[in-house]
């Protein structure tokens, strides 16, 4: 039987994998676009779309019990899981839908099937029936296969007592008691949908700091937070043992937390969320001449273009950050490059990170100990959130905004949240590094008032000792660079 052949061929339907399908049917090309599982990958129906859904109602369950503290008498919520479960499933449902929609209106062919490669551009497809077909990509071929949850092997997921993120999200129960094995954005976020829904959490990080890599102060105050909801922290600890009994999982720790002594707590259930790994173990890569590094990641150029020239890789087989909004630019870059657009390239100046806890934390750029790492003498400005005229509305006040710039020159390196809606505040800092704002900038830049993007502004100017709604911290005025004449 001959090959069916295509101008392109996209493996993984997920946000890189369907933002490439999508642009290269934009751009005329015929693409076919292979998934083993559902359009939309992880990020539509096991991640992003479904833990927000969670959390959501997990922050309006929040605003219930608090009702008191605006004058509103409201019973307490009652947690309806199997309606929980629809209103989740049915926000998936909507965008794998919008996506299958799109990929008709761009003449993007989906085939379900497990690939795997024969050459540098064929694929053969085992479909979903057992059968096999091969397909030739004139240009290109995309892997989009993104990556799946570590299993600790000493810890065997049940996906009952002992489970992963892809377990989590289907909420089969909520247990009255969840023990969280890694204190990152999949675990804290997790942490904040039990808690909200009824859970007695703990969260154990081996590493001294909730969200390791995050500005160290904005991560303090987000553990200060979450120990204030209840949720318990321990830094600087592991777990020595993990095993199952007869009500759920038995637990036993060590480090910081426990004074450096085993301590033994029992849990209905047990989260590992100790990270993700590349997905490409079935792709027989060596077929087309790719191989990976020693951690499993695809080796790629700006152009998202690998080692064989016909070939393209983008999202989590390329390496952190693991982020959708990574893979979809990637996506695009791709597209256009096999296409014919030789100036397309992935060269952002920084990527936003935003972690859907509640508050929510969102960082773009570097943090404070990032800048001086590099050598930078930092500026910071900073505002509280309990300033805010607008959060006291919303009878929110826990958080910081936070921005490090360079002292010399005034420009921003960073931007730091924590507080409600700081996904959609960050945005504002992508525009400015990438435009290559200055605090001045920013403060000069009349914020609507009473909002939360007027903090924004506030910390801009209280870098300069000019904020109006707190007492000014004294700037410090900026060394002069060595040789420099003294006024100069």
């Amino acid at each position: 039987m001959a090959n069916v052949q295509v101008d392109a061929i996209v493996i993984g339907a997920g946000p890189g994998g369907y933002h490439a399908a999508i642009r290269l049917g934009q751009l005329g090309k015929k693409v076919i676009c292979f998934d083993r599982d559902e359009v939309g990958g992880v990020c539509l129906n096991w991640g992003c779309i479904p833990t927000k859904a969670l959390l959501h109602v997990g922050e309006v369950a929040r605003h219930i019990r608090e009702a008191g503290k605006i004058g509103l008498r409201v019973a307490a919520p009652e947690v309806d899981r199997e309606g929980v479960v629809k209103f989740a499933s049915d926000v998936v449902g909507a965008n794998v839908k919008g996506v299958e929609t799109l990929f008709k209106a761009n003449n993007v062919q989906f085939v379900y099937g497990e690939a795997s490669f024969t050459g540098p551009k064929t694929v053969v497809l085992k479909k979903r029936d057992g059968s096999s077909e091969t397909y030739e990509a004139k240009d290109a071929v995309v892997i989009a296969t993104g990556s799946a949850p570590v299993d600790v092997k000493a810890w065997p997921r049940d996906g009952k007592t002992i489970i992963n993120s892809d377990d989590a999200v289907r909420l089969n129960s909520v247990p009255a008691t969840l023990l969280v094995i890694g204190g990152g954005v999949i675990g804290l976020e997790f942490a904040t949908v039990y808690t909200r829904l009824g859970a007695k959490v703990l969260v154990v990080e081996m590493l001294p700091q909730i969200l390791t890599g995050t500005d160290l102060e904005i991560s303090k105050t987000m553990g200060r937070i979450l120990k204030k909801q209840g949720i318990e922290i321990a830094l600087a600890t592991k777990v020595v043992g993990l095993e199952k009994t007869a009500q759920g999982v038995k637990a036993v720790i060590n480090g910081e937390f426990t004074n450096n002594k085993d301590e033994s707590r029992e849990f209905e259930m047990a989260l590992v969320a100790v990270g993700r790994r590349p997905v490409t173990d079935n792709l027989n890569l060596s077929a087309a001449g790719l191989a990976t590094d020693e951690r499993g990641f695809i080796a790629v150029d700006a152009q998202r273009r690998t080692n064989v020239a016909s070939i393209f890789a983008i999202g989590d087989i390329t390496g952190p950050p693991l982020l959708a909004h990574k893979a979809m630019k990637e996506g695009v870059v791709a597209a256009e490059v096999i296409a014919g657009d030789g100036s397309s390239a992935y060269d952002p100046i920084a990527v936003p990170n935003c972690v859907y806890t509640d508050p929510e934390v969102a960082t773009v750029g570097l943090s404070e100990e990032e800048a001086k790492a590099a050598g930078y003498e930092v500026r910071i400005g900073k505002f509280p959130l309990i300033a805010s005229g607008r959060a006291r509305t919303m009878n929110e006040s826990d958080g910081l905004i936070k921005l490090v710039a360079d002292a010399k020159t005034d420009l921003l390196l960073g931007m730091h949240i924590v507080a409600p809606q700081a996904e959609s505040l960050i945005g504002e800092g992508v525009i400015a590094l990438e435009m290559g704002a200055t605090l001045e900038d920013i403060g000069l830049s009349i914020h609507p008032h009473p909002t939360l993007t007027e903090s924004l502004m506030e910390a801009a100017e209280a870098a300069h000792g000019k904020a109006i709604h707190i007492v000014n911290p004294r700037p410090k005025p900026a060394t002069a660079a060595v040789g420099a004449p003294a006024g100069s």
